[in-house]
């Protein structure tokens, strides 16, 4: 007896979608190209239902501007280039290749010492950022900034970086006498290590460096030790310093610290921008 050659296109569309669904987004973007068969299941609502968080209604209802779609594929695509939720203190995004949650805690949202002082800190808008107002350090002998989340706000099973997104204006001053603290802590399990508050591309930095190393090692053992991160650009101009990390279990729902500090140096500063702090999953 011949047993006649199966191929996927001789499954039912349903089937077709459940298999496909178990793939990632970019998988099913080449899996349309494979048929028509393929295709048609690769639009489905089904399909994309999947890659979307399970409390997307509840995240779509917070977007200040009305999401338009007509389909599931329409709505993740829509949510994977970001949209501002809470007012517009917050912005919400999807990763495009796994459909993982990432957030930016805008510098309103943050608790920033003496941030309601004129004298210390200037809020200002800026072209370049995505939300409505950022917070620039005019000058402050201590240094505190800090965000708070909810493990139950991200995705599952997932491991979370968070970032510190900011600028370093031209005047600066003081920022990277010291290495400054910075720490992630999750429930009762806290990551600490150090930072310098510096632009890479900056040649005065590297003047004062140059003049004043053994005054800031001085300083410098003031602080714990640390790997003594430096800020890295971004694409979208903005430069970020990554203050730690966690894995995400999806069990419970802990508060999230997230905290910036430089109080050892006992020094003004100032000339650093905040737009916020991002928590994003790491490949």
């Amino acid at each position: 007896m011949v047993v006649a050659e199966k191929h996927i296109h001789d499954l039912p569309e349903d089937c077709i979608c459940t298999i496909i669904s178990l793939t990632s987004p970019p998988d099913v973007v080449k899996l349309s190209l494979v048929s028509s068969t393929c295709r048609s299941a690769t639009e489905s609502d089904y399909v994309w239902n999947v890659f979307l968080p399970c409390d997307w209604q509840d995240i779509a209802r917070k977007s200040v501007t009305l999401l338009k779609y007509t389909t599931k594929k329409e709505l993740f695509l829509c949510l994977c280039n970001s949209i501002l939720i809470h007012g517009g203190n917050k912005s919400f995004a999807l990763d495009k290749s796994t459909g993982k949650k990432s957030y930016v805690i805008s510098a309103k949202e943050l608790s920033i010492l003496y941030g309601d002082e004129p004298d210390h800190w200037n809020w200002k808008t800026i072209p370049e950022s995505r939300f409505a107002e950022v917070v620039e350090l005019k000058t402050i002998c201590r240094l505190e900034i800090q965000g708070k989340m909810k493990t139950g706000e991200l995705s599952p099973n997932t491991t979370y970086g968070a970032y510190l997104l900011m600028k370093i204006s031209d005047k600066s001053f003081g920022l990277d006498s010291i290495p400054t603290e910075i720490s992630v802590k999750v429930g009762d399990q806290e990551f600490v290590n150090t930072a310098y508050l510096r632009n890479p591309r900056s040649k005065k930095v590297q003047m004062e460096s140059l003049f004043y190393r053994n005054r800031m090692e001085t300083l410098k053992a003031r602080v714990n030790k640390g790997e003594e991160k430096l800020p890295r650009e971004r694409e979208d101009g903005w430069l970020e310093i990554e203050l730690g990390e966690f894995f995400n279990g999806g069990n419970g729902d802990e508060d999230i610290i997230m905290r910036l500090m430089e109080v050892k140096g006992y020094h003004v500063k100032g000339g650093l921008v905040v737009e916020g702090i991002e928590l994003r999953p790491k490949h």
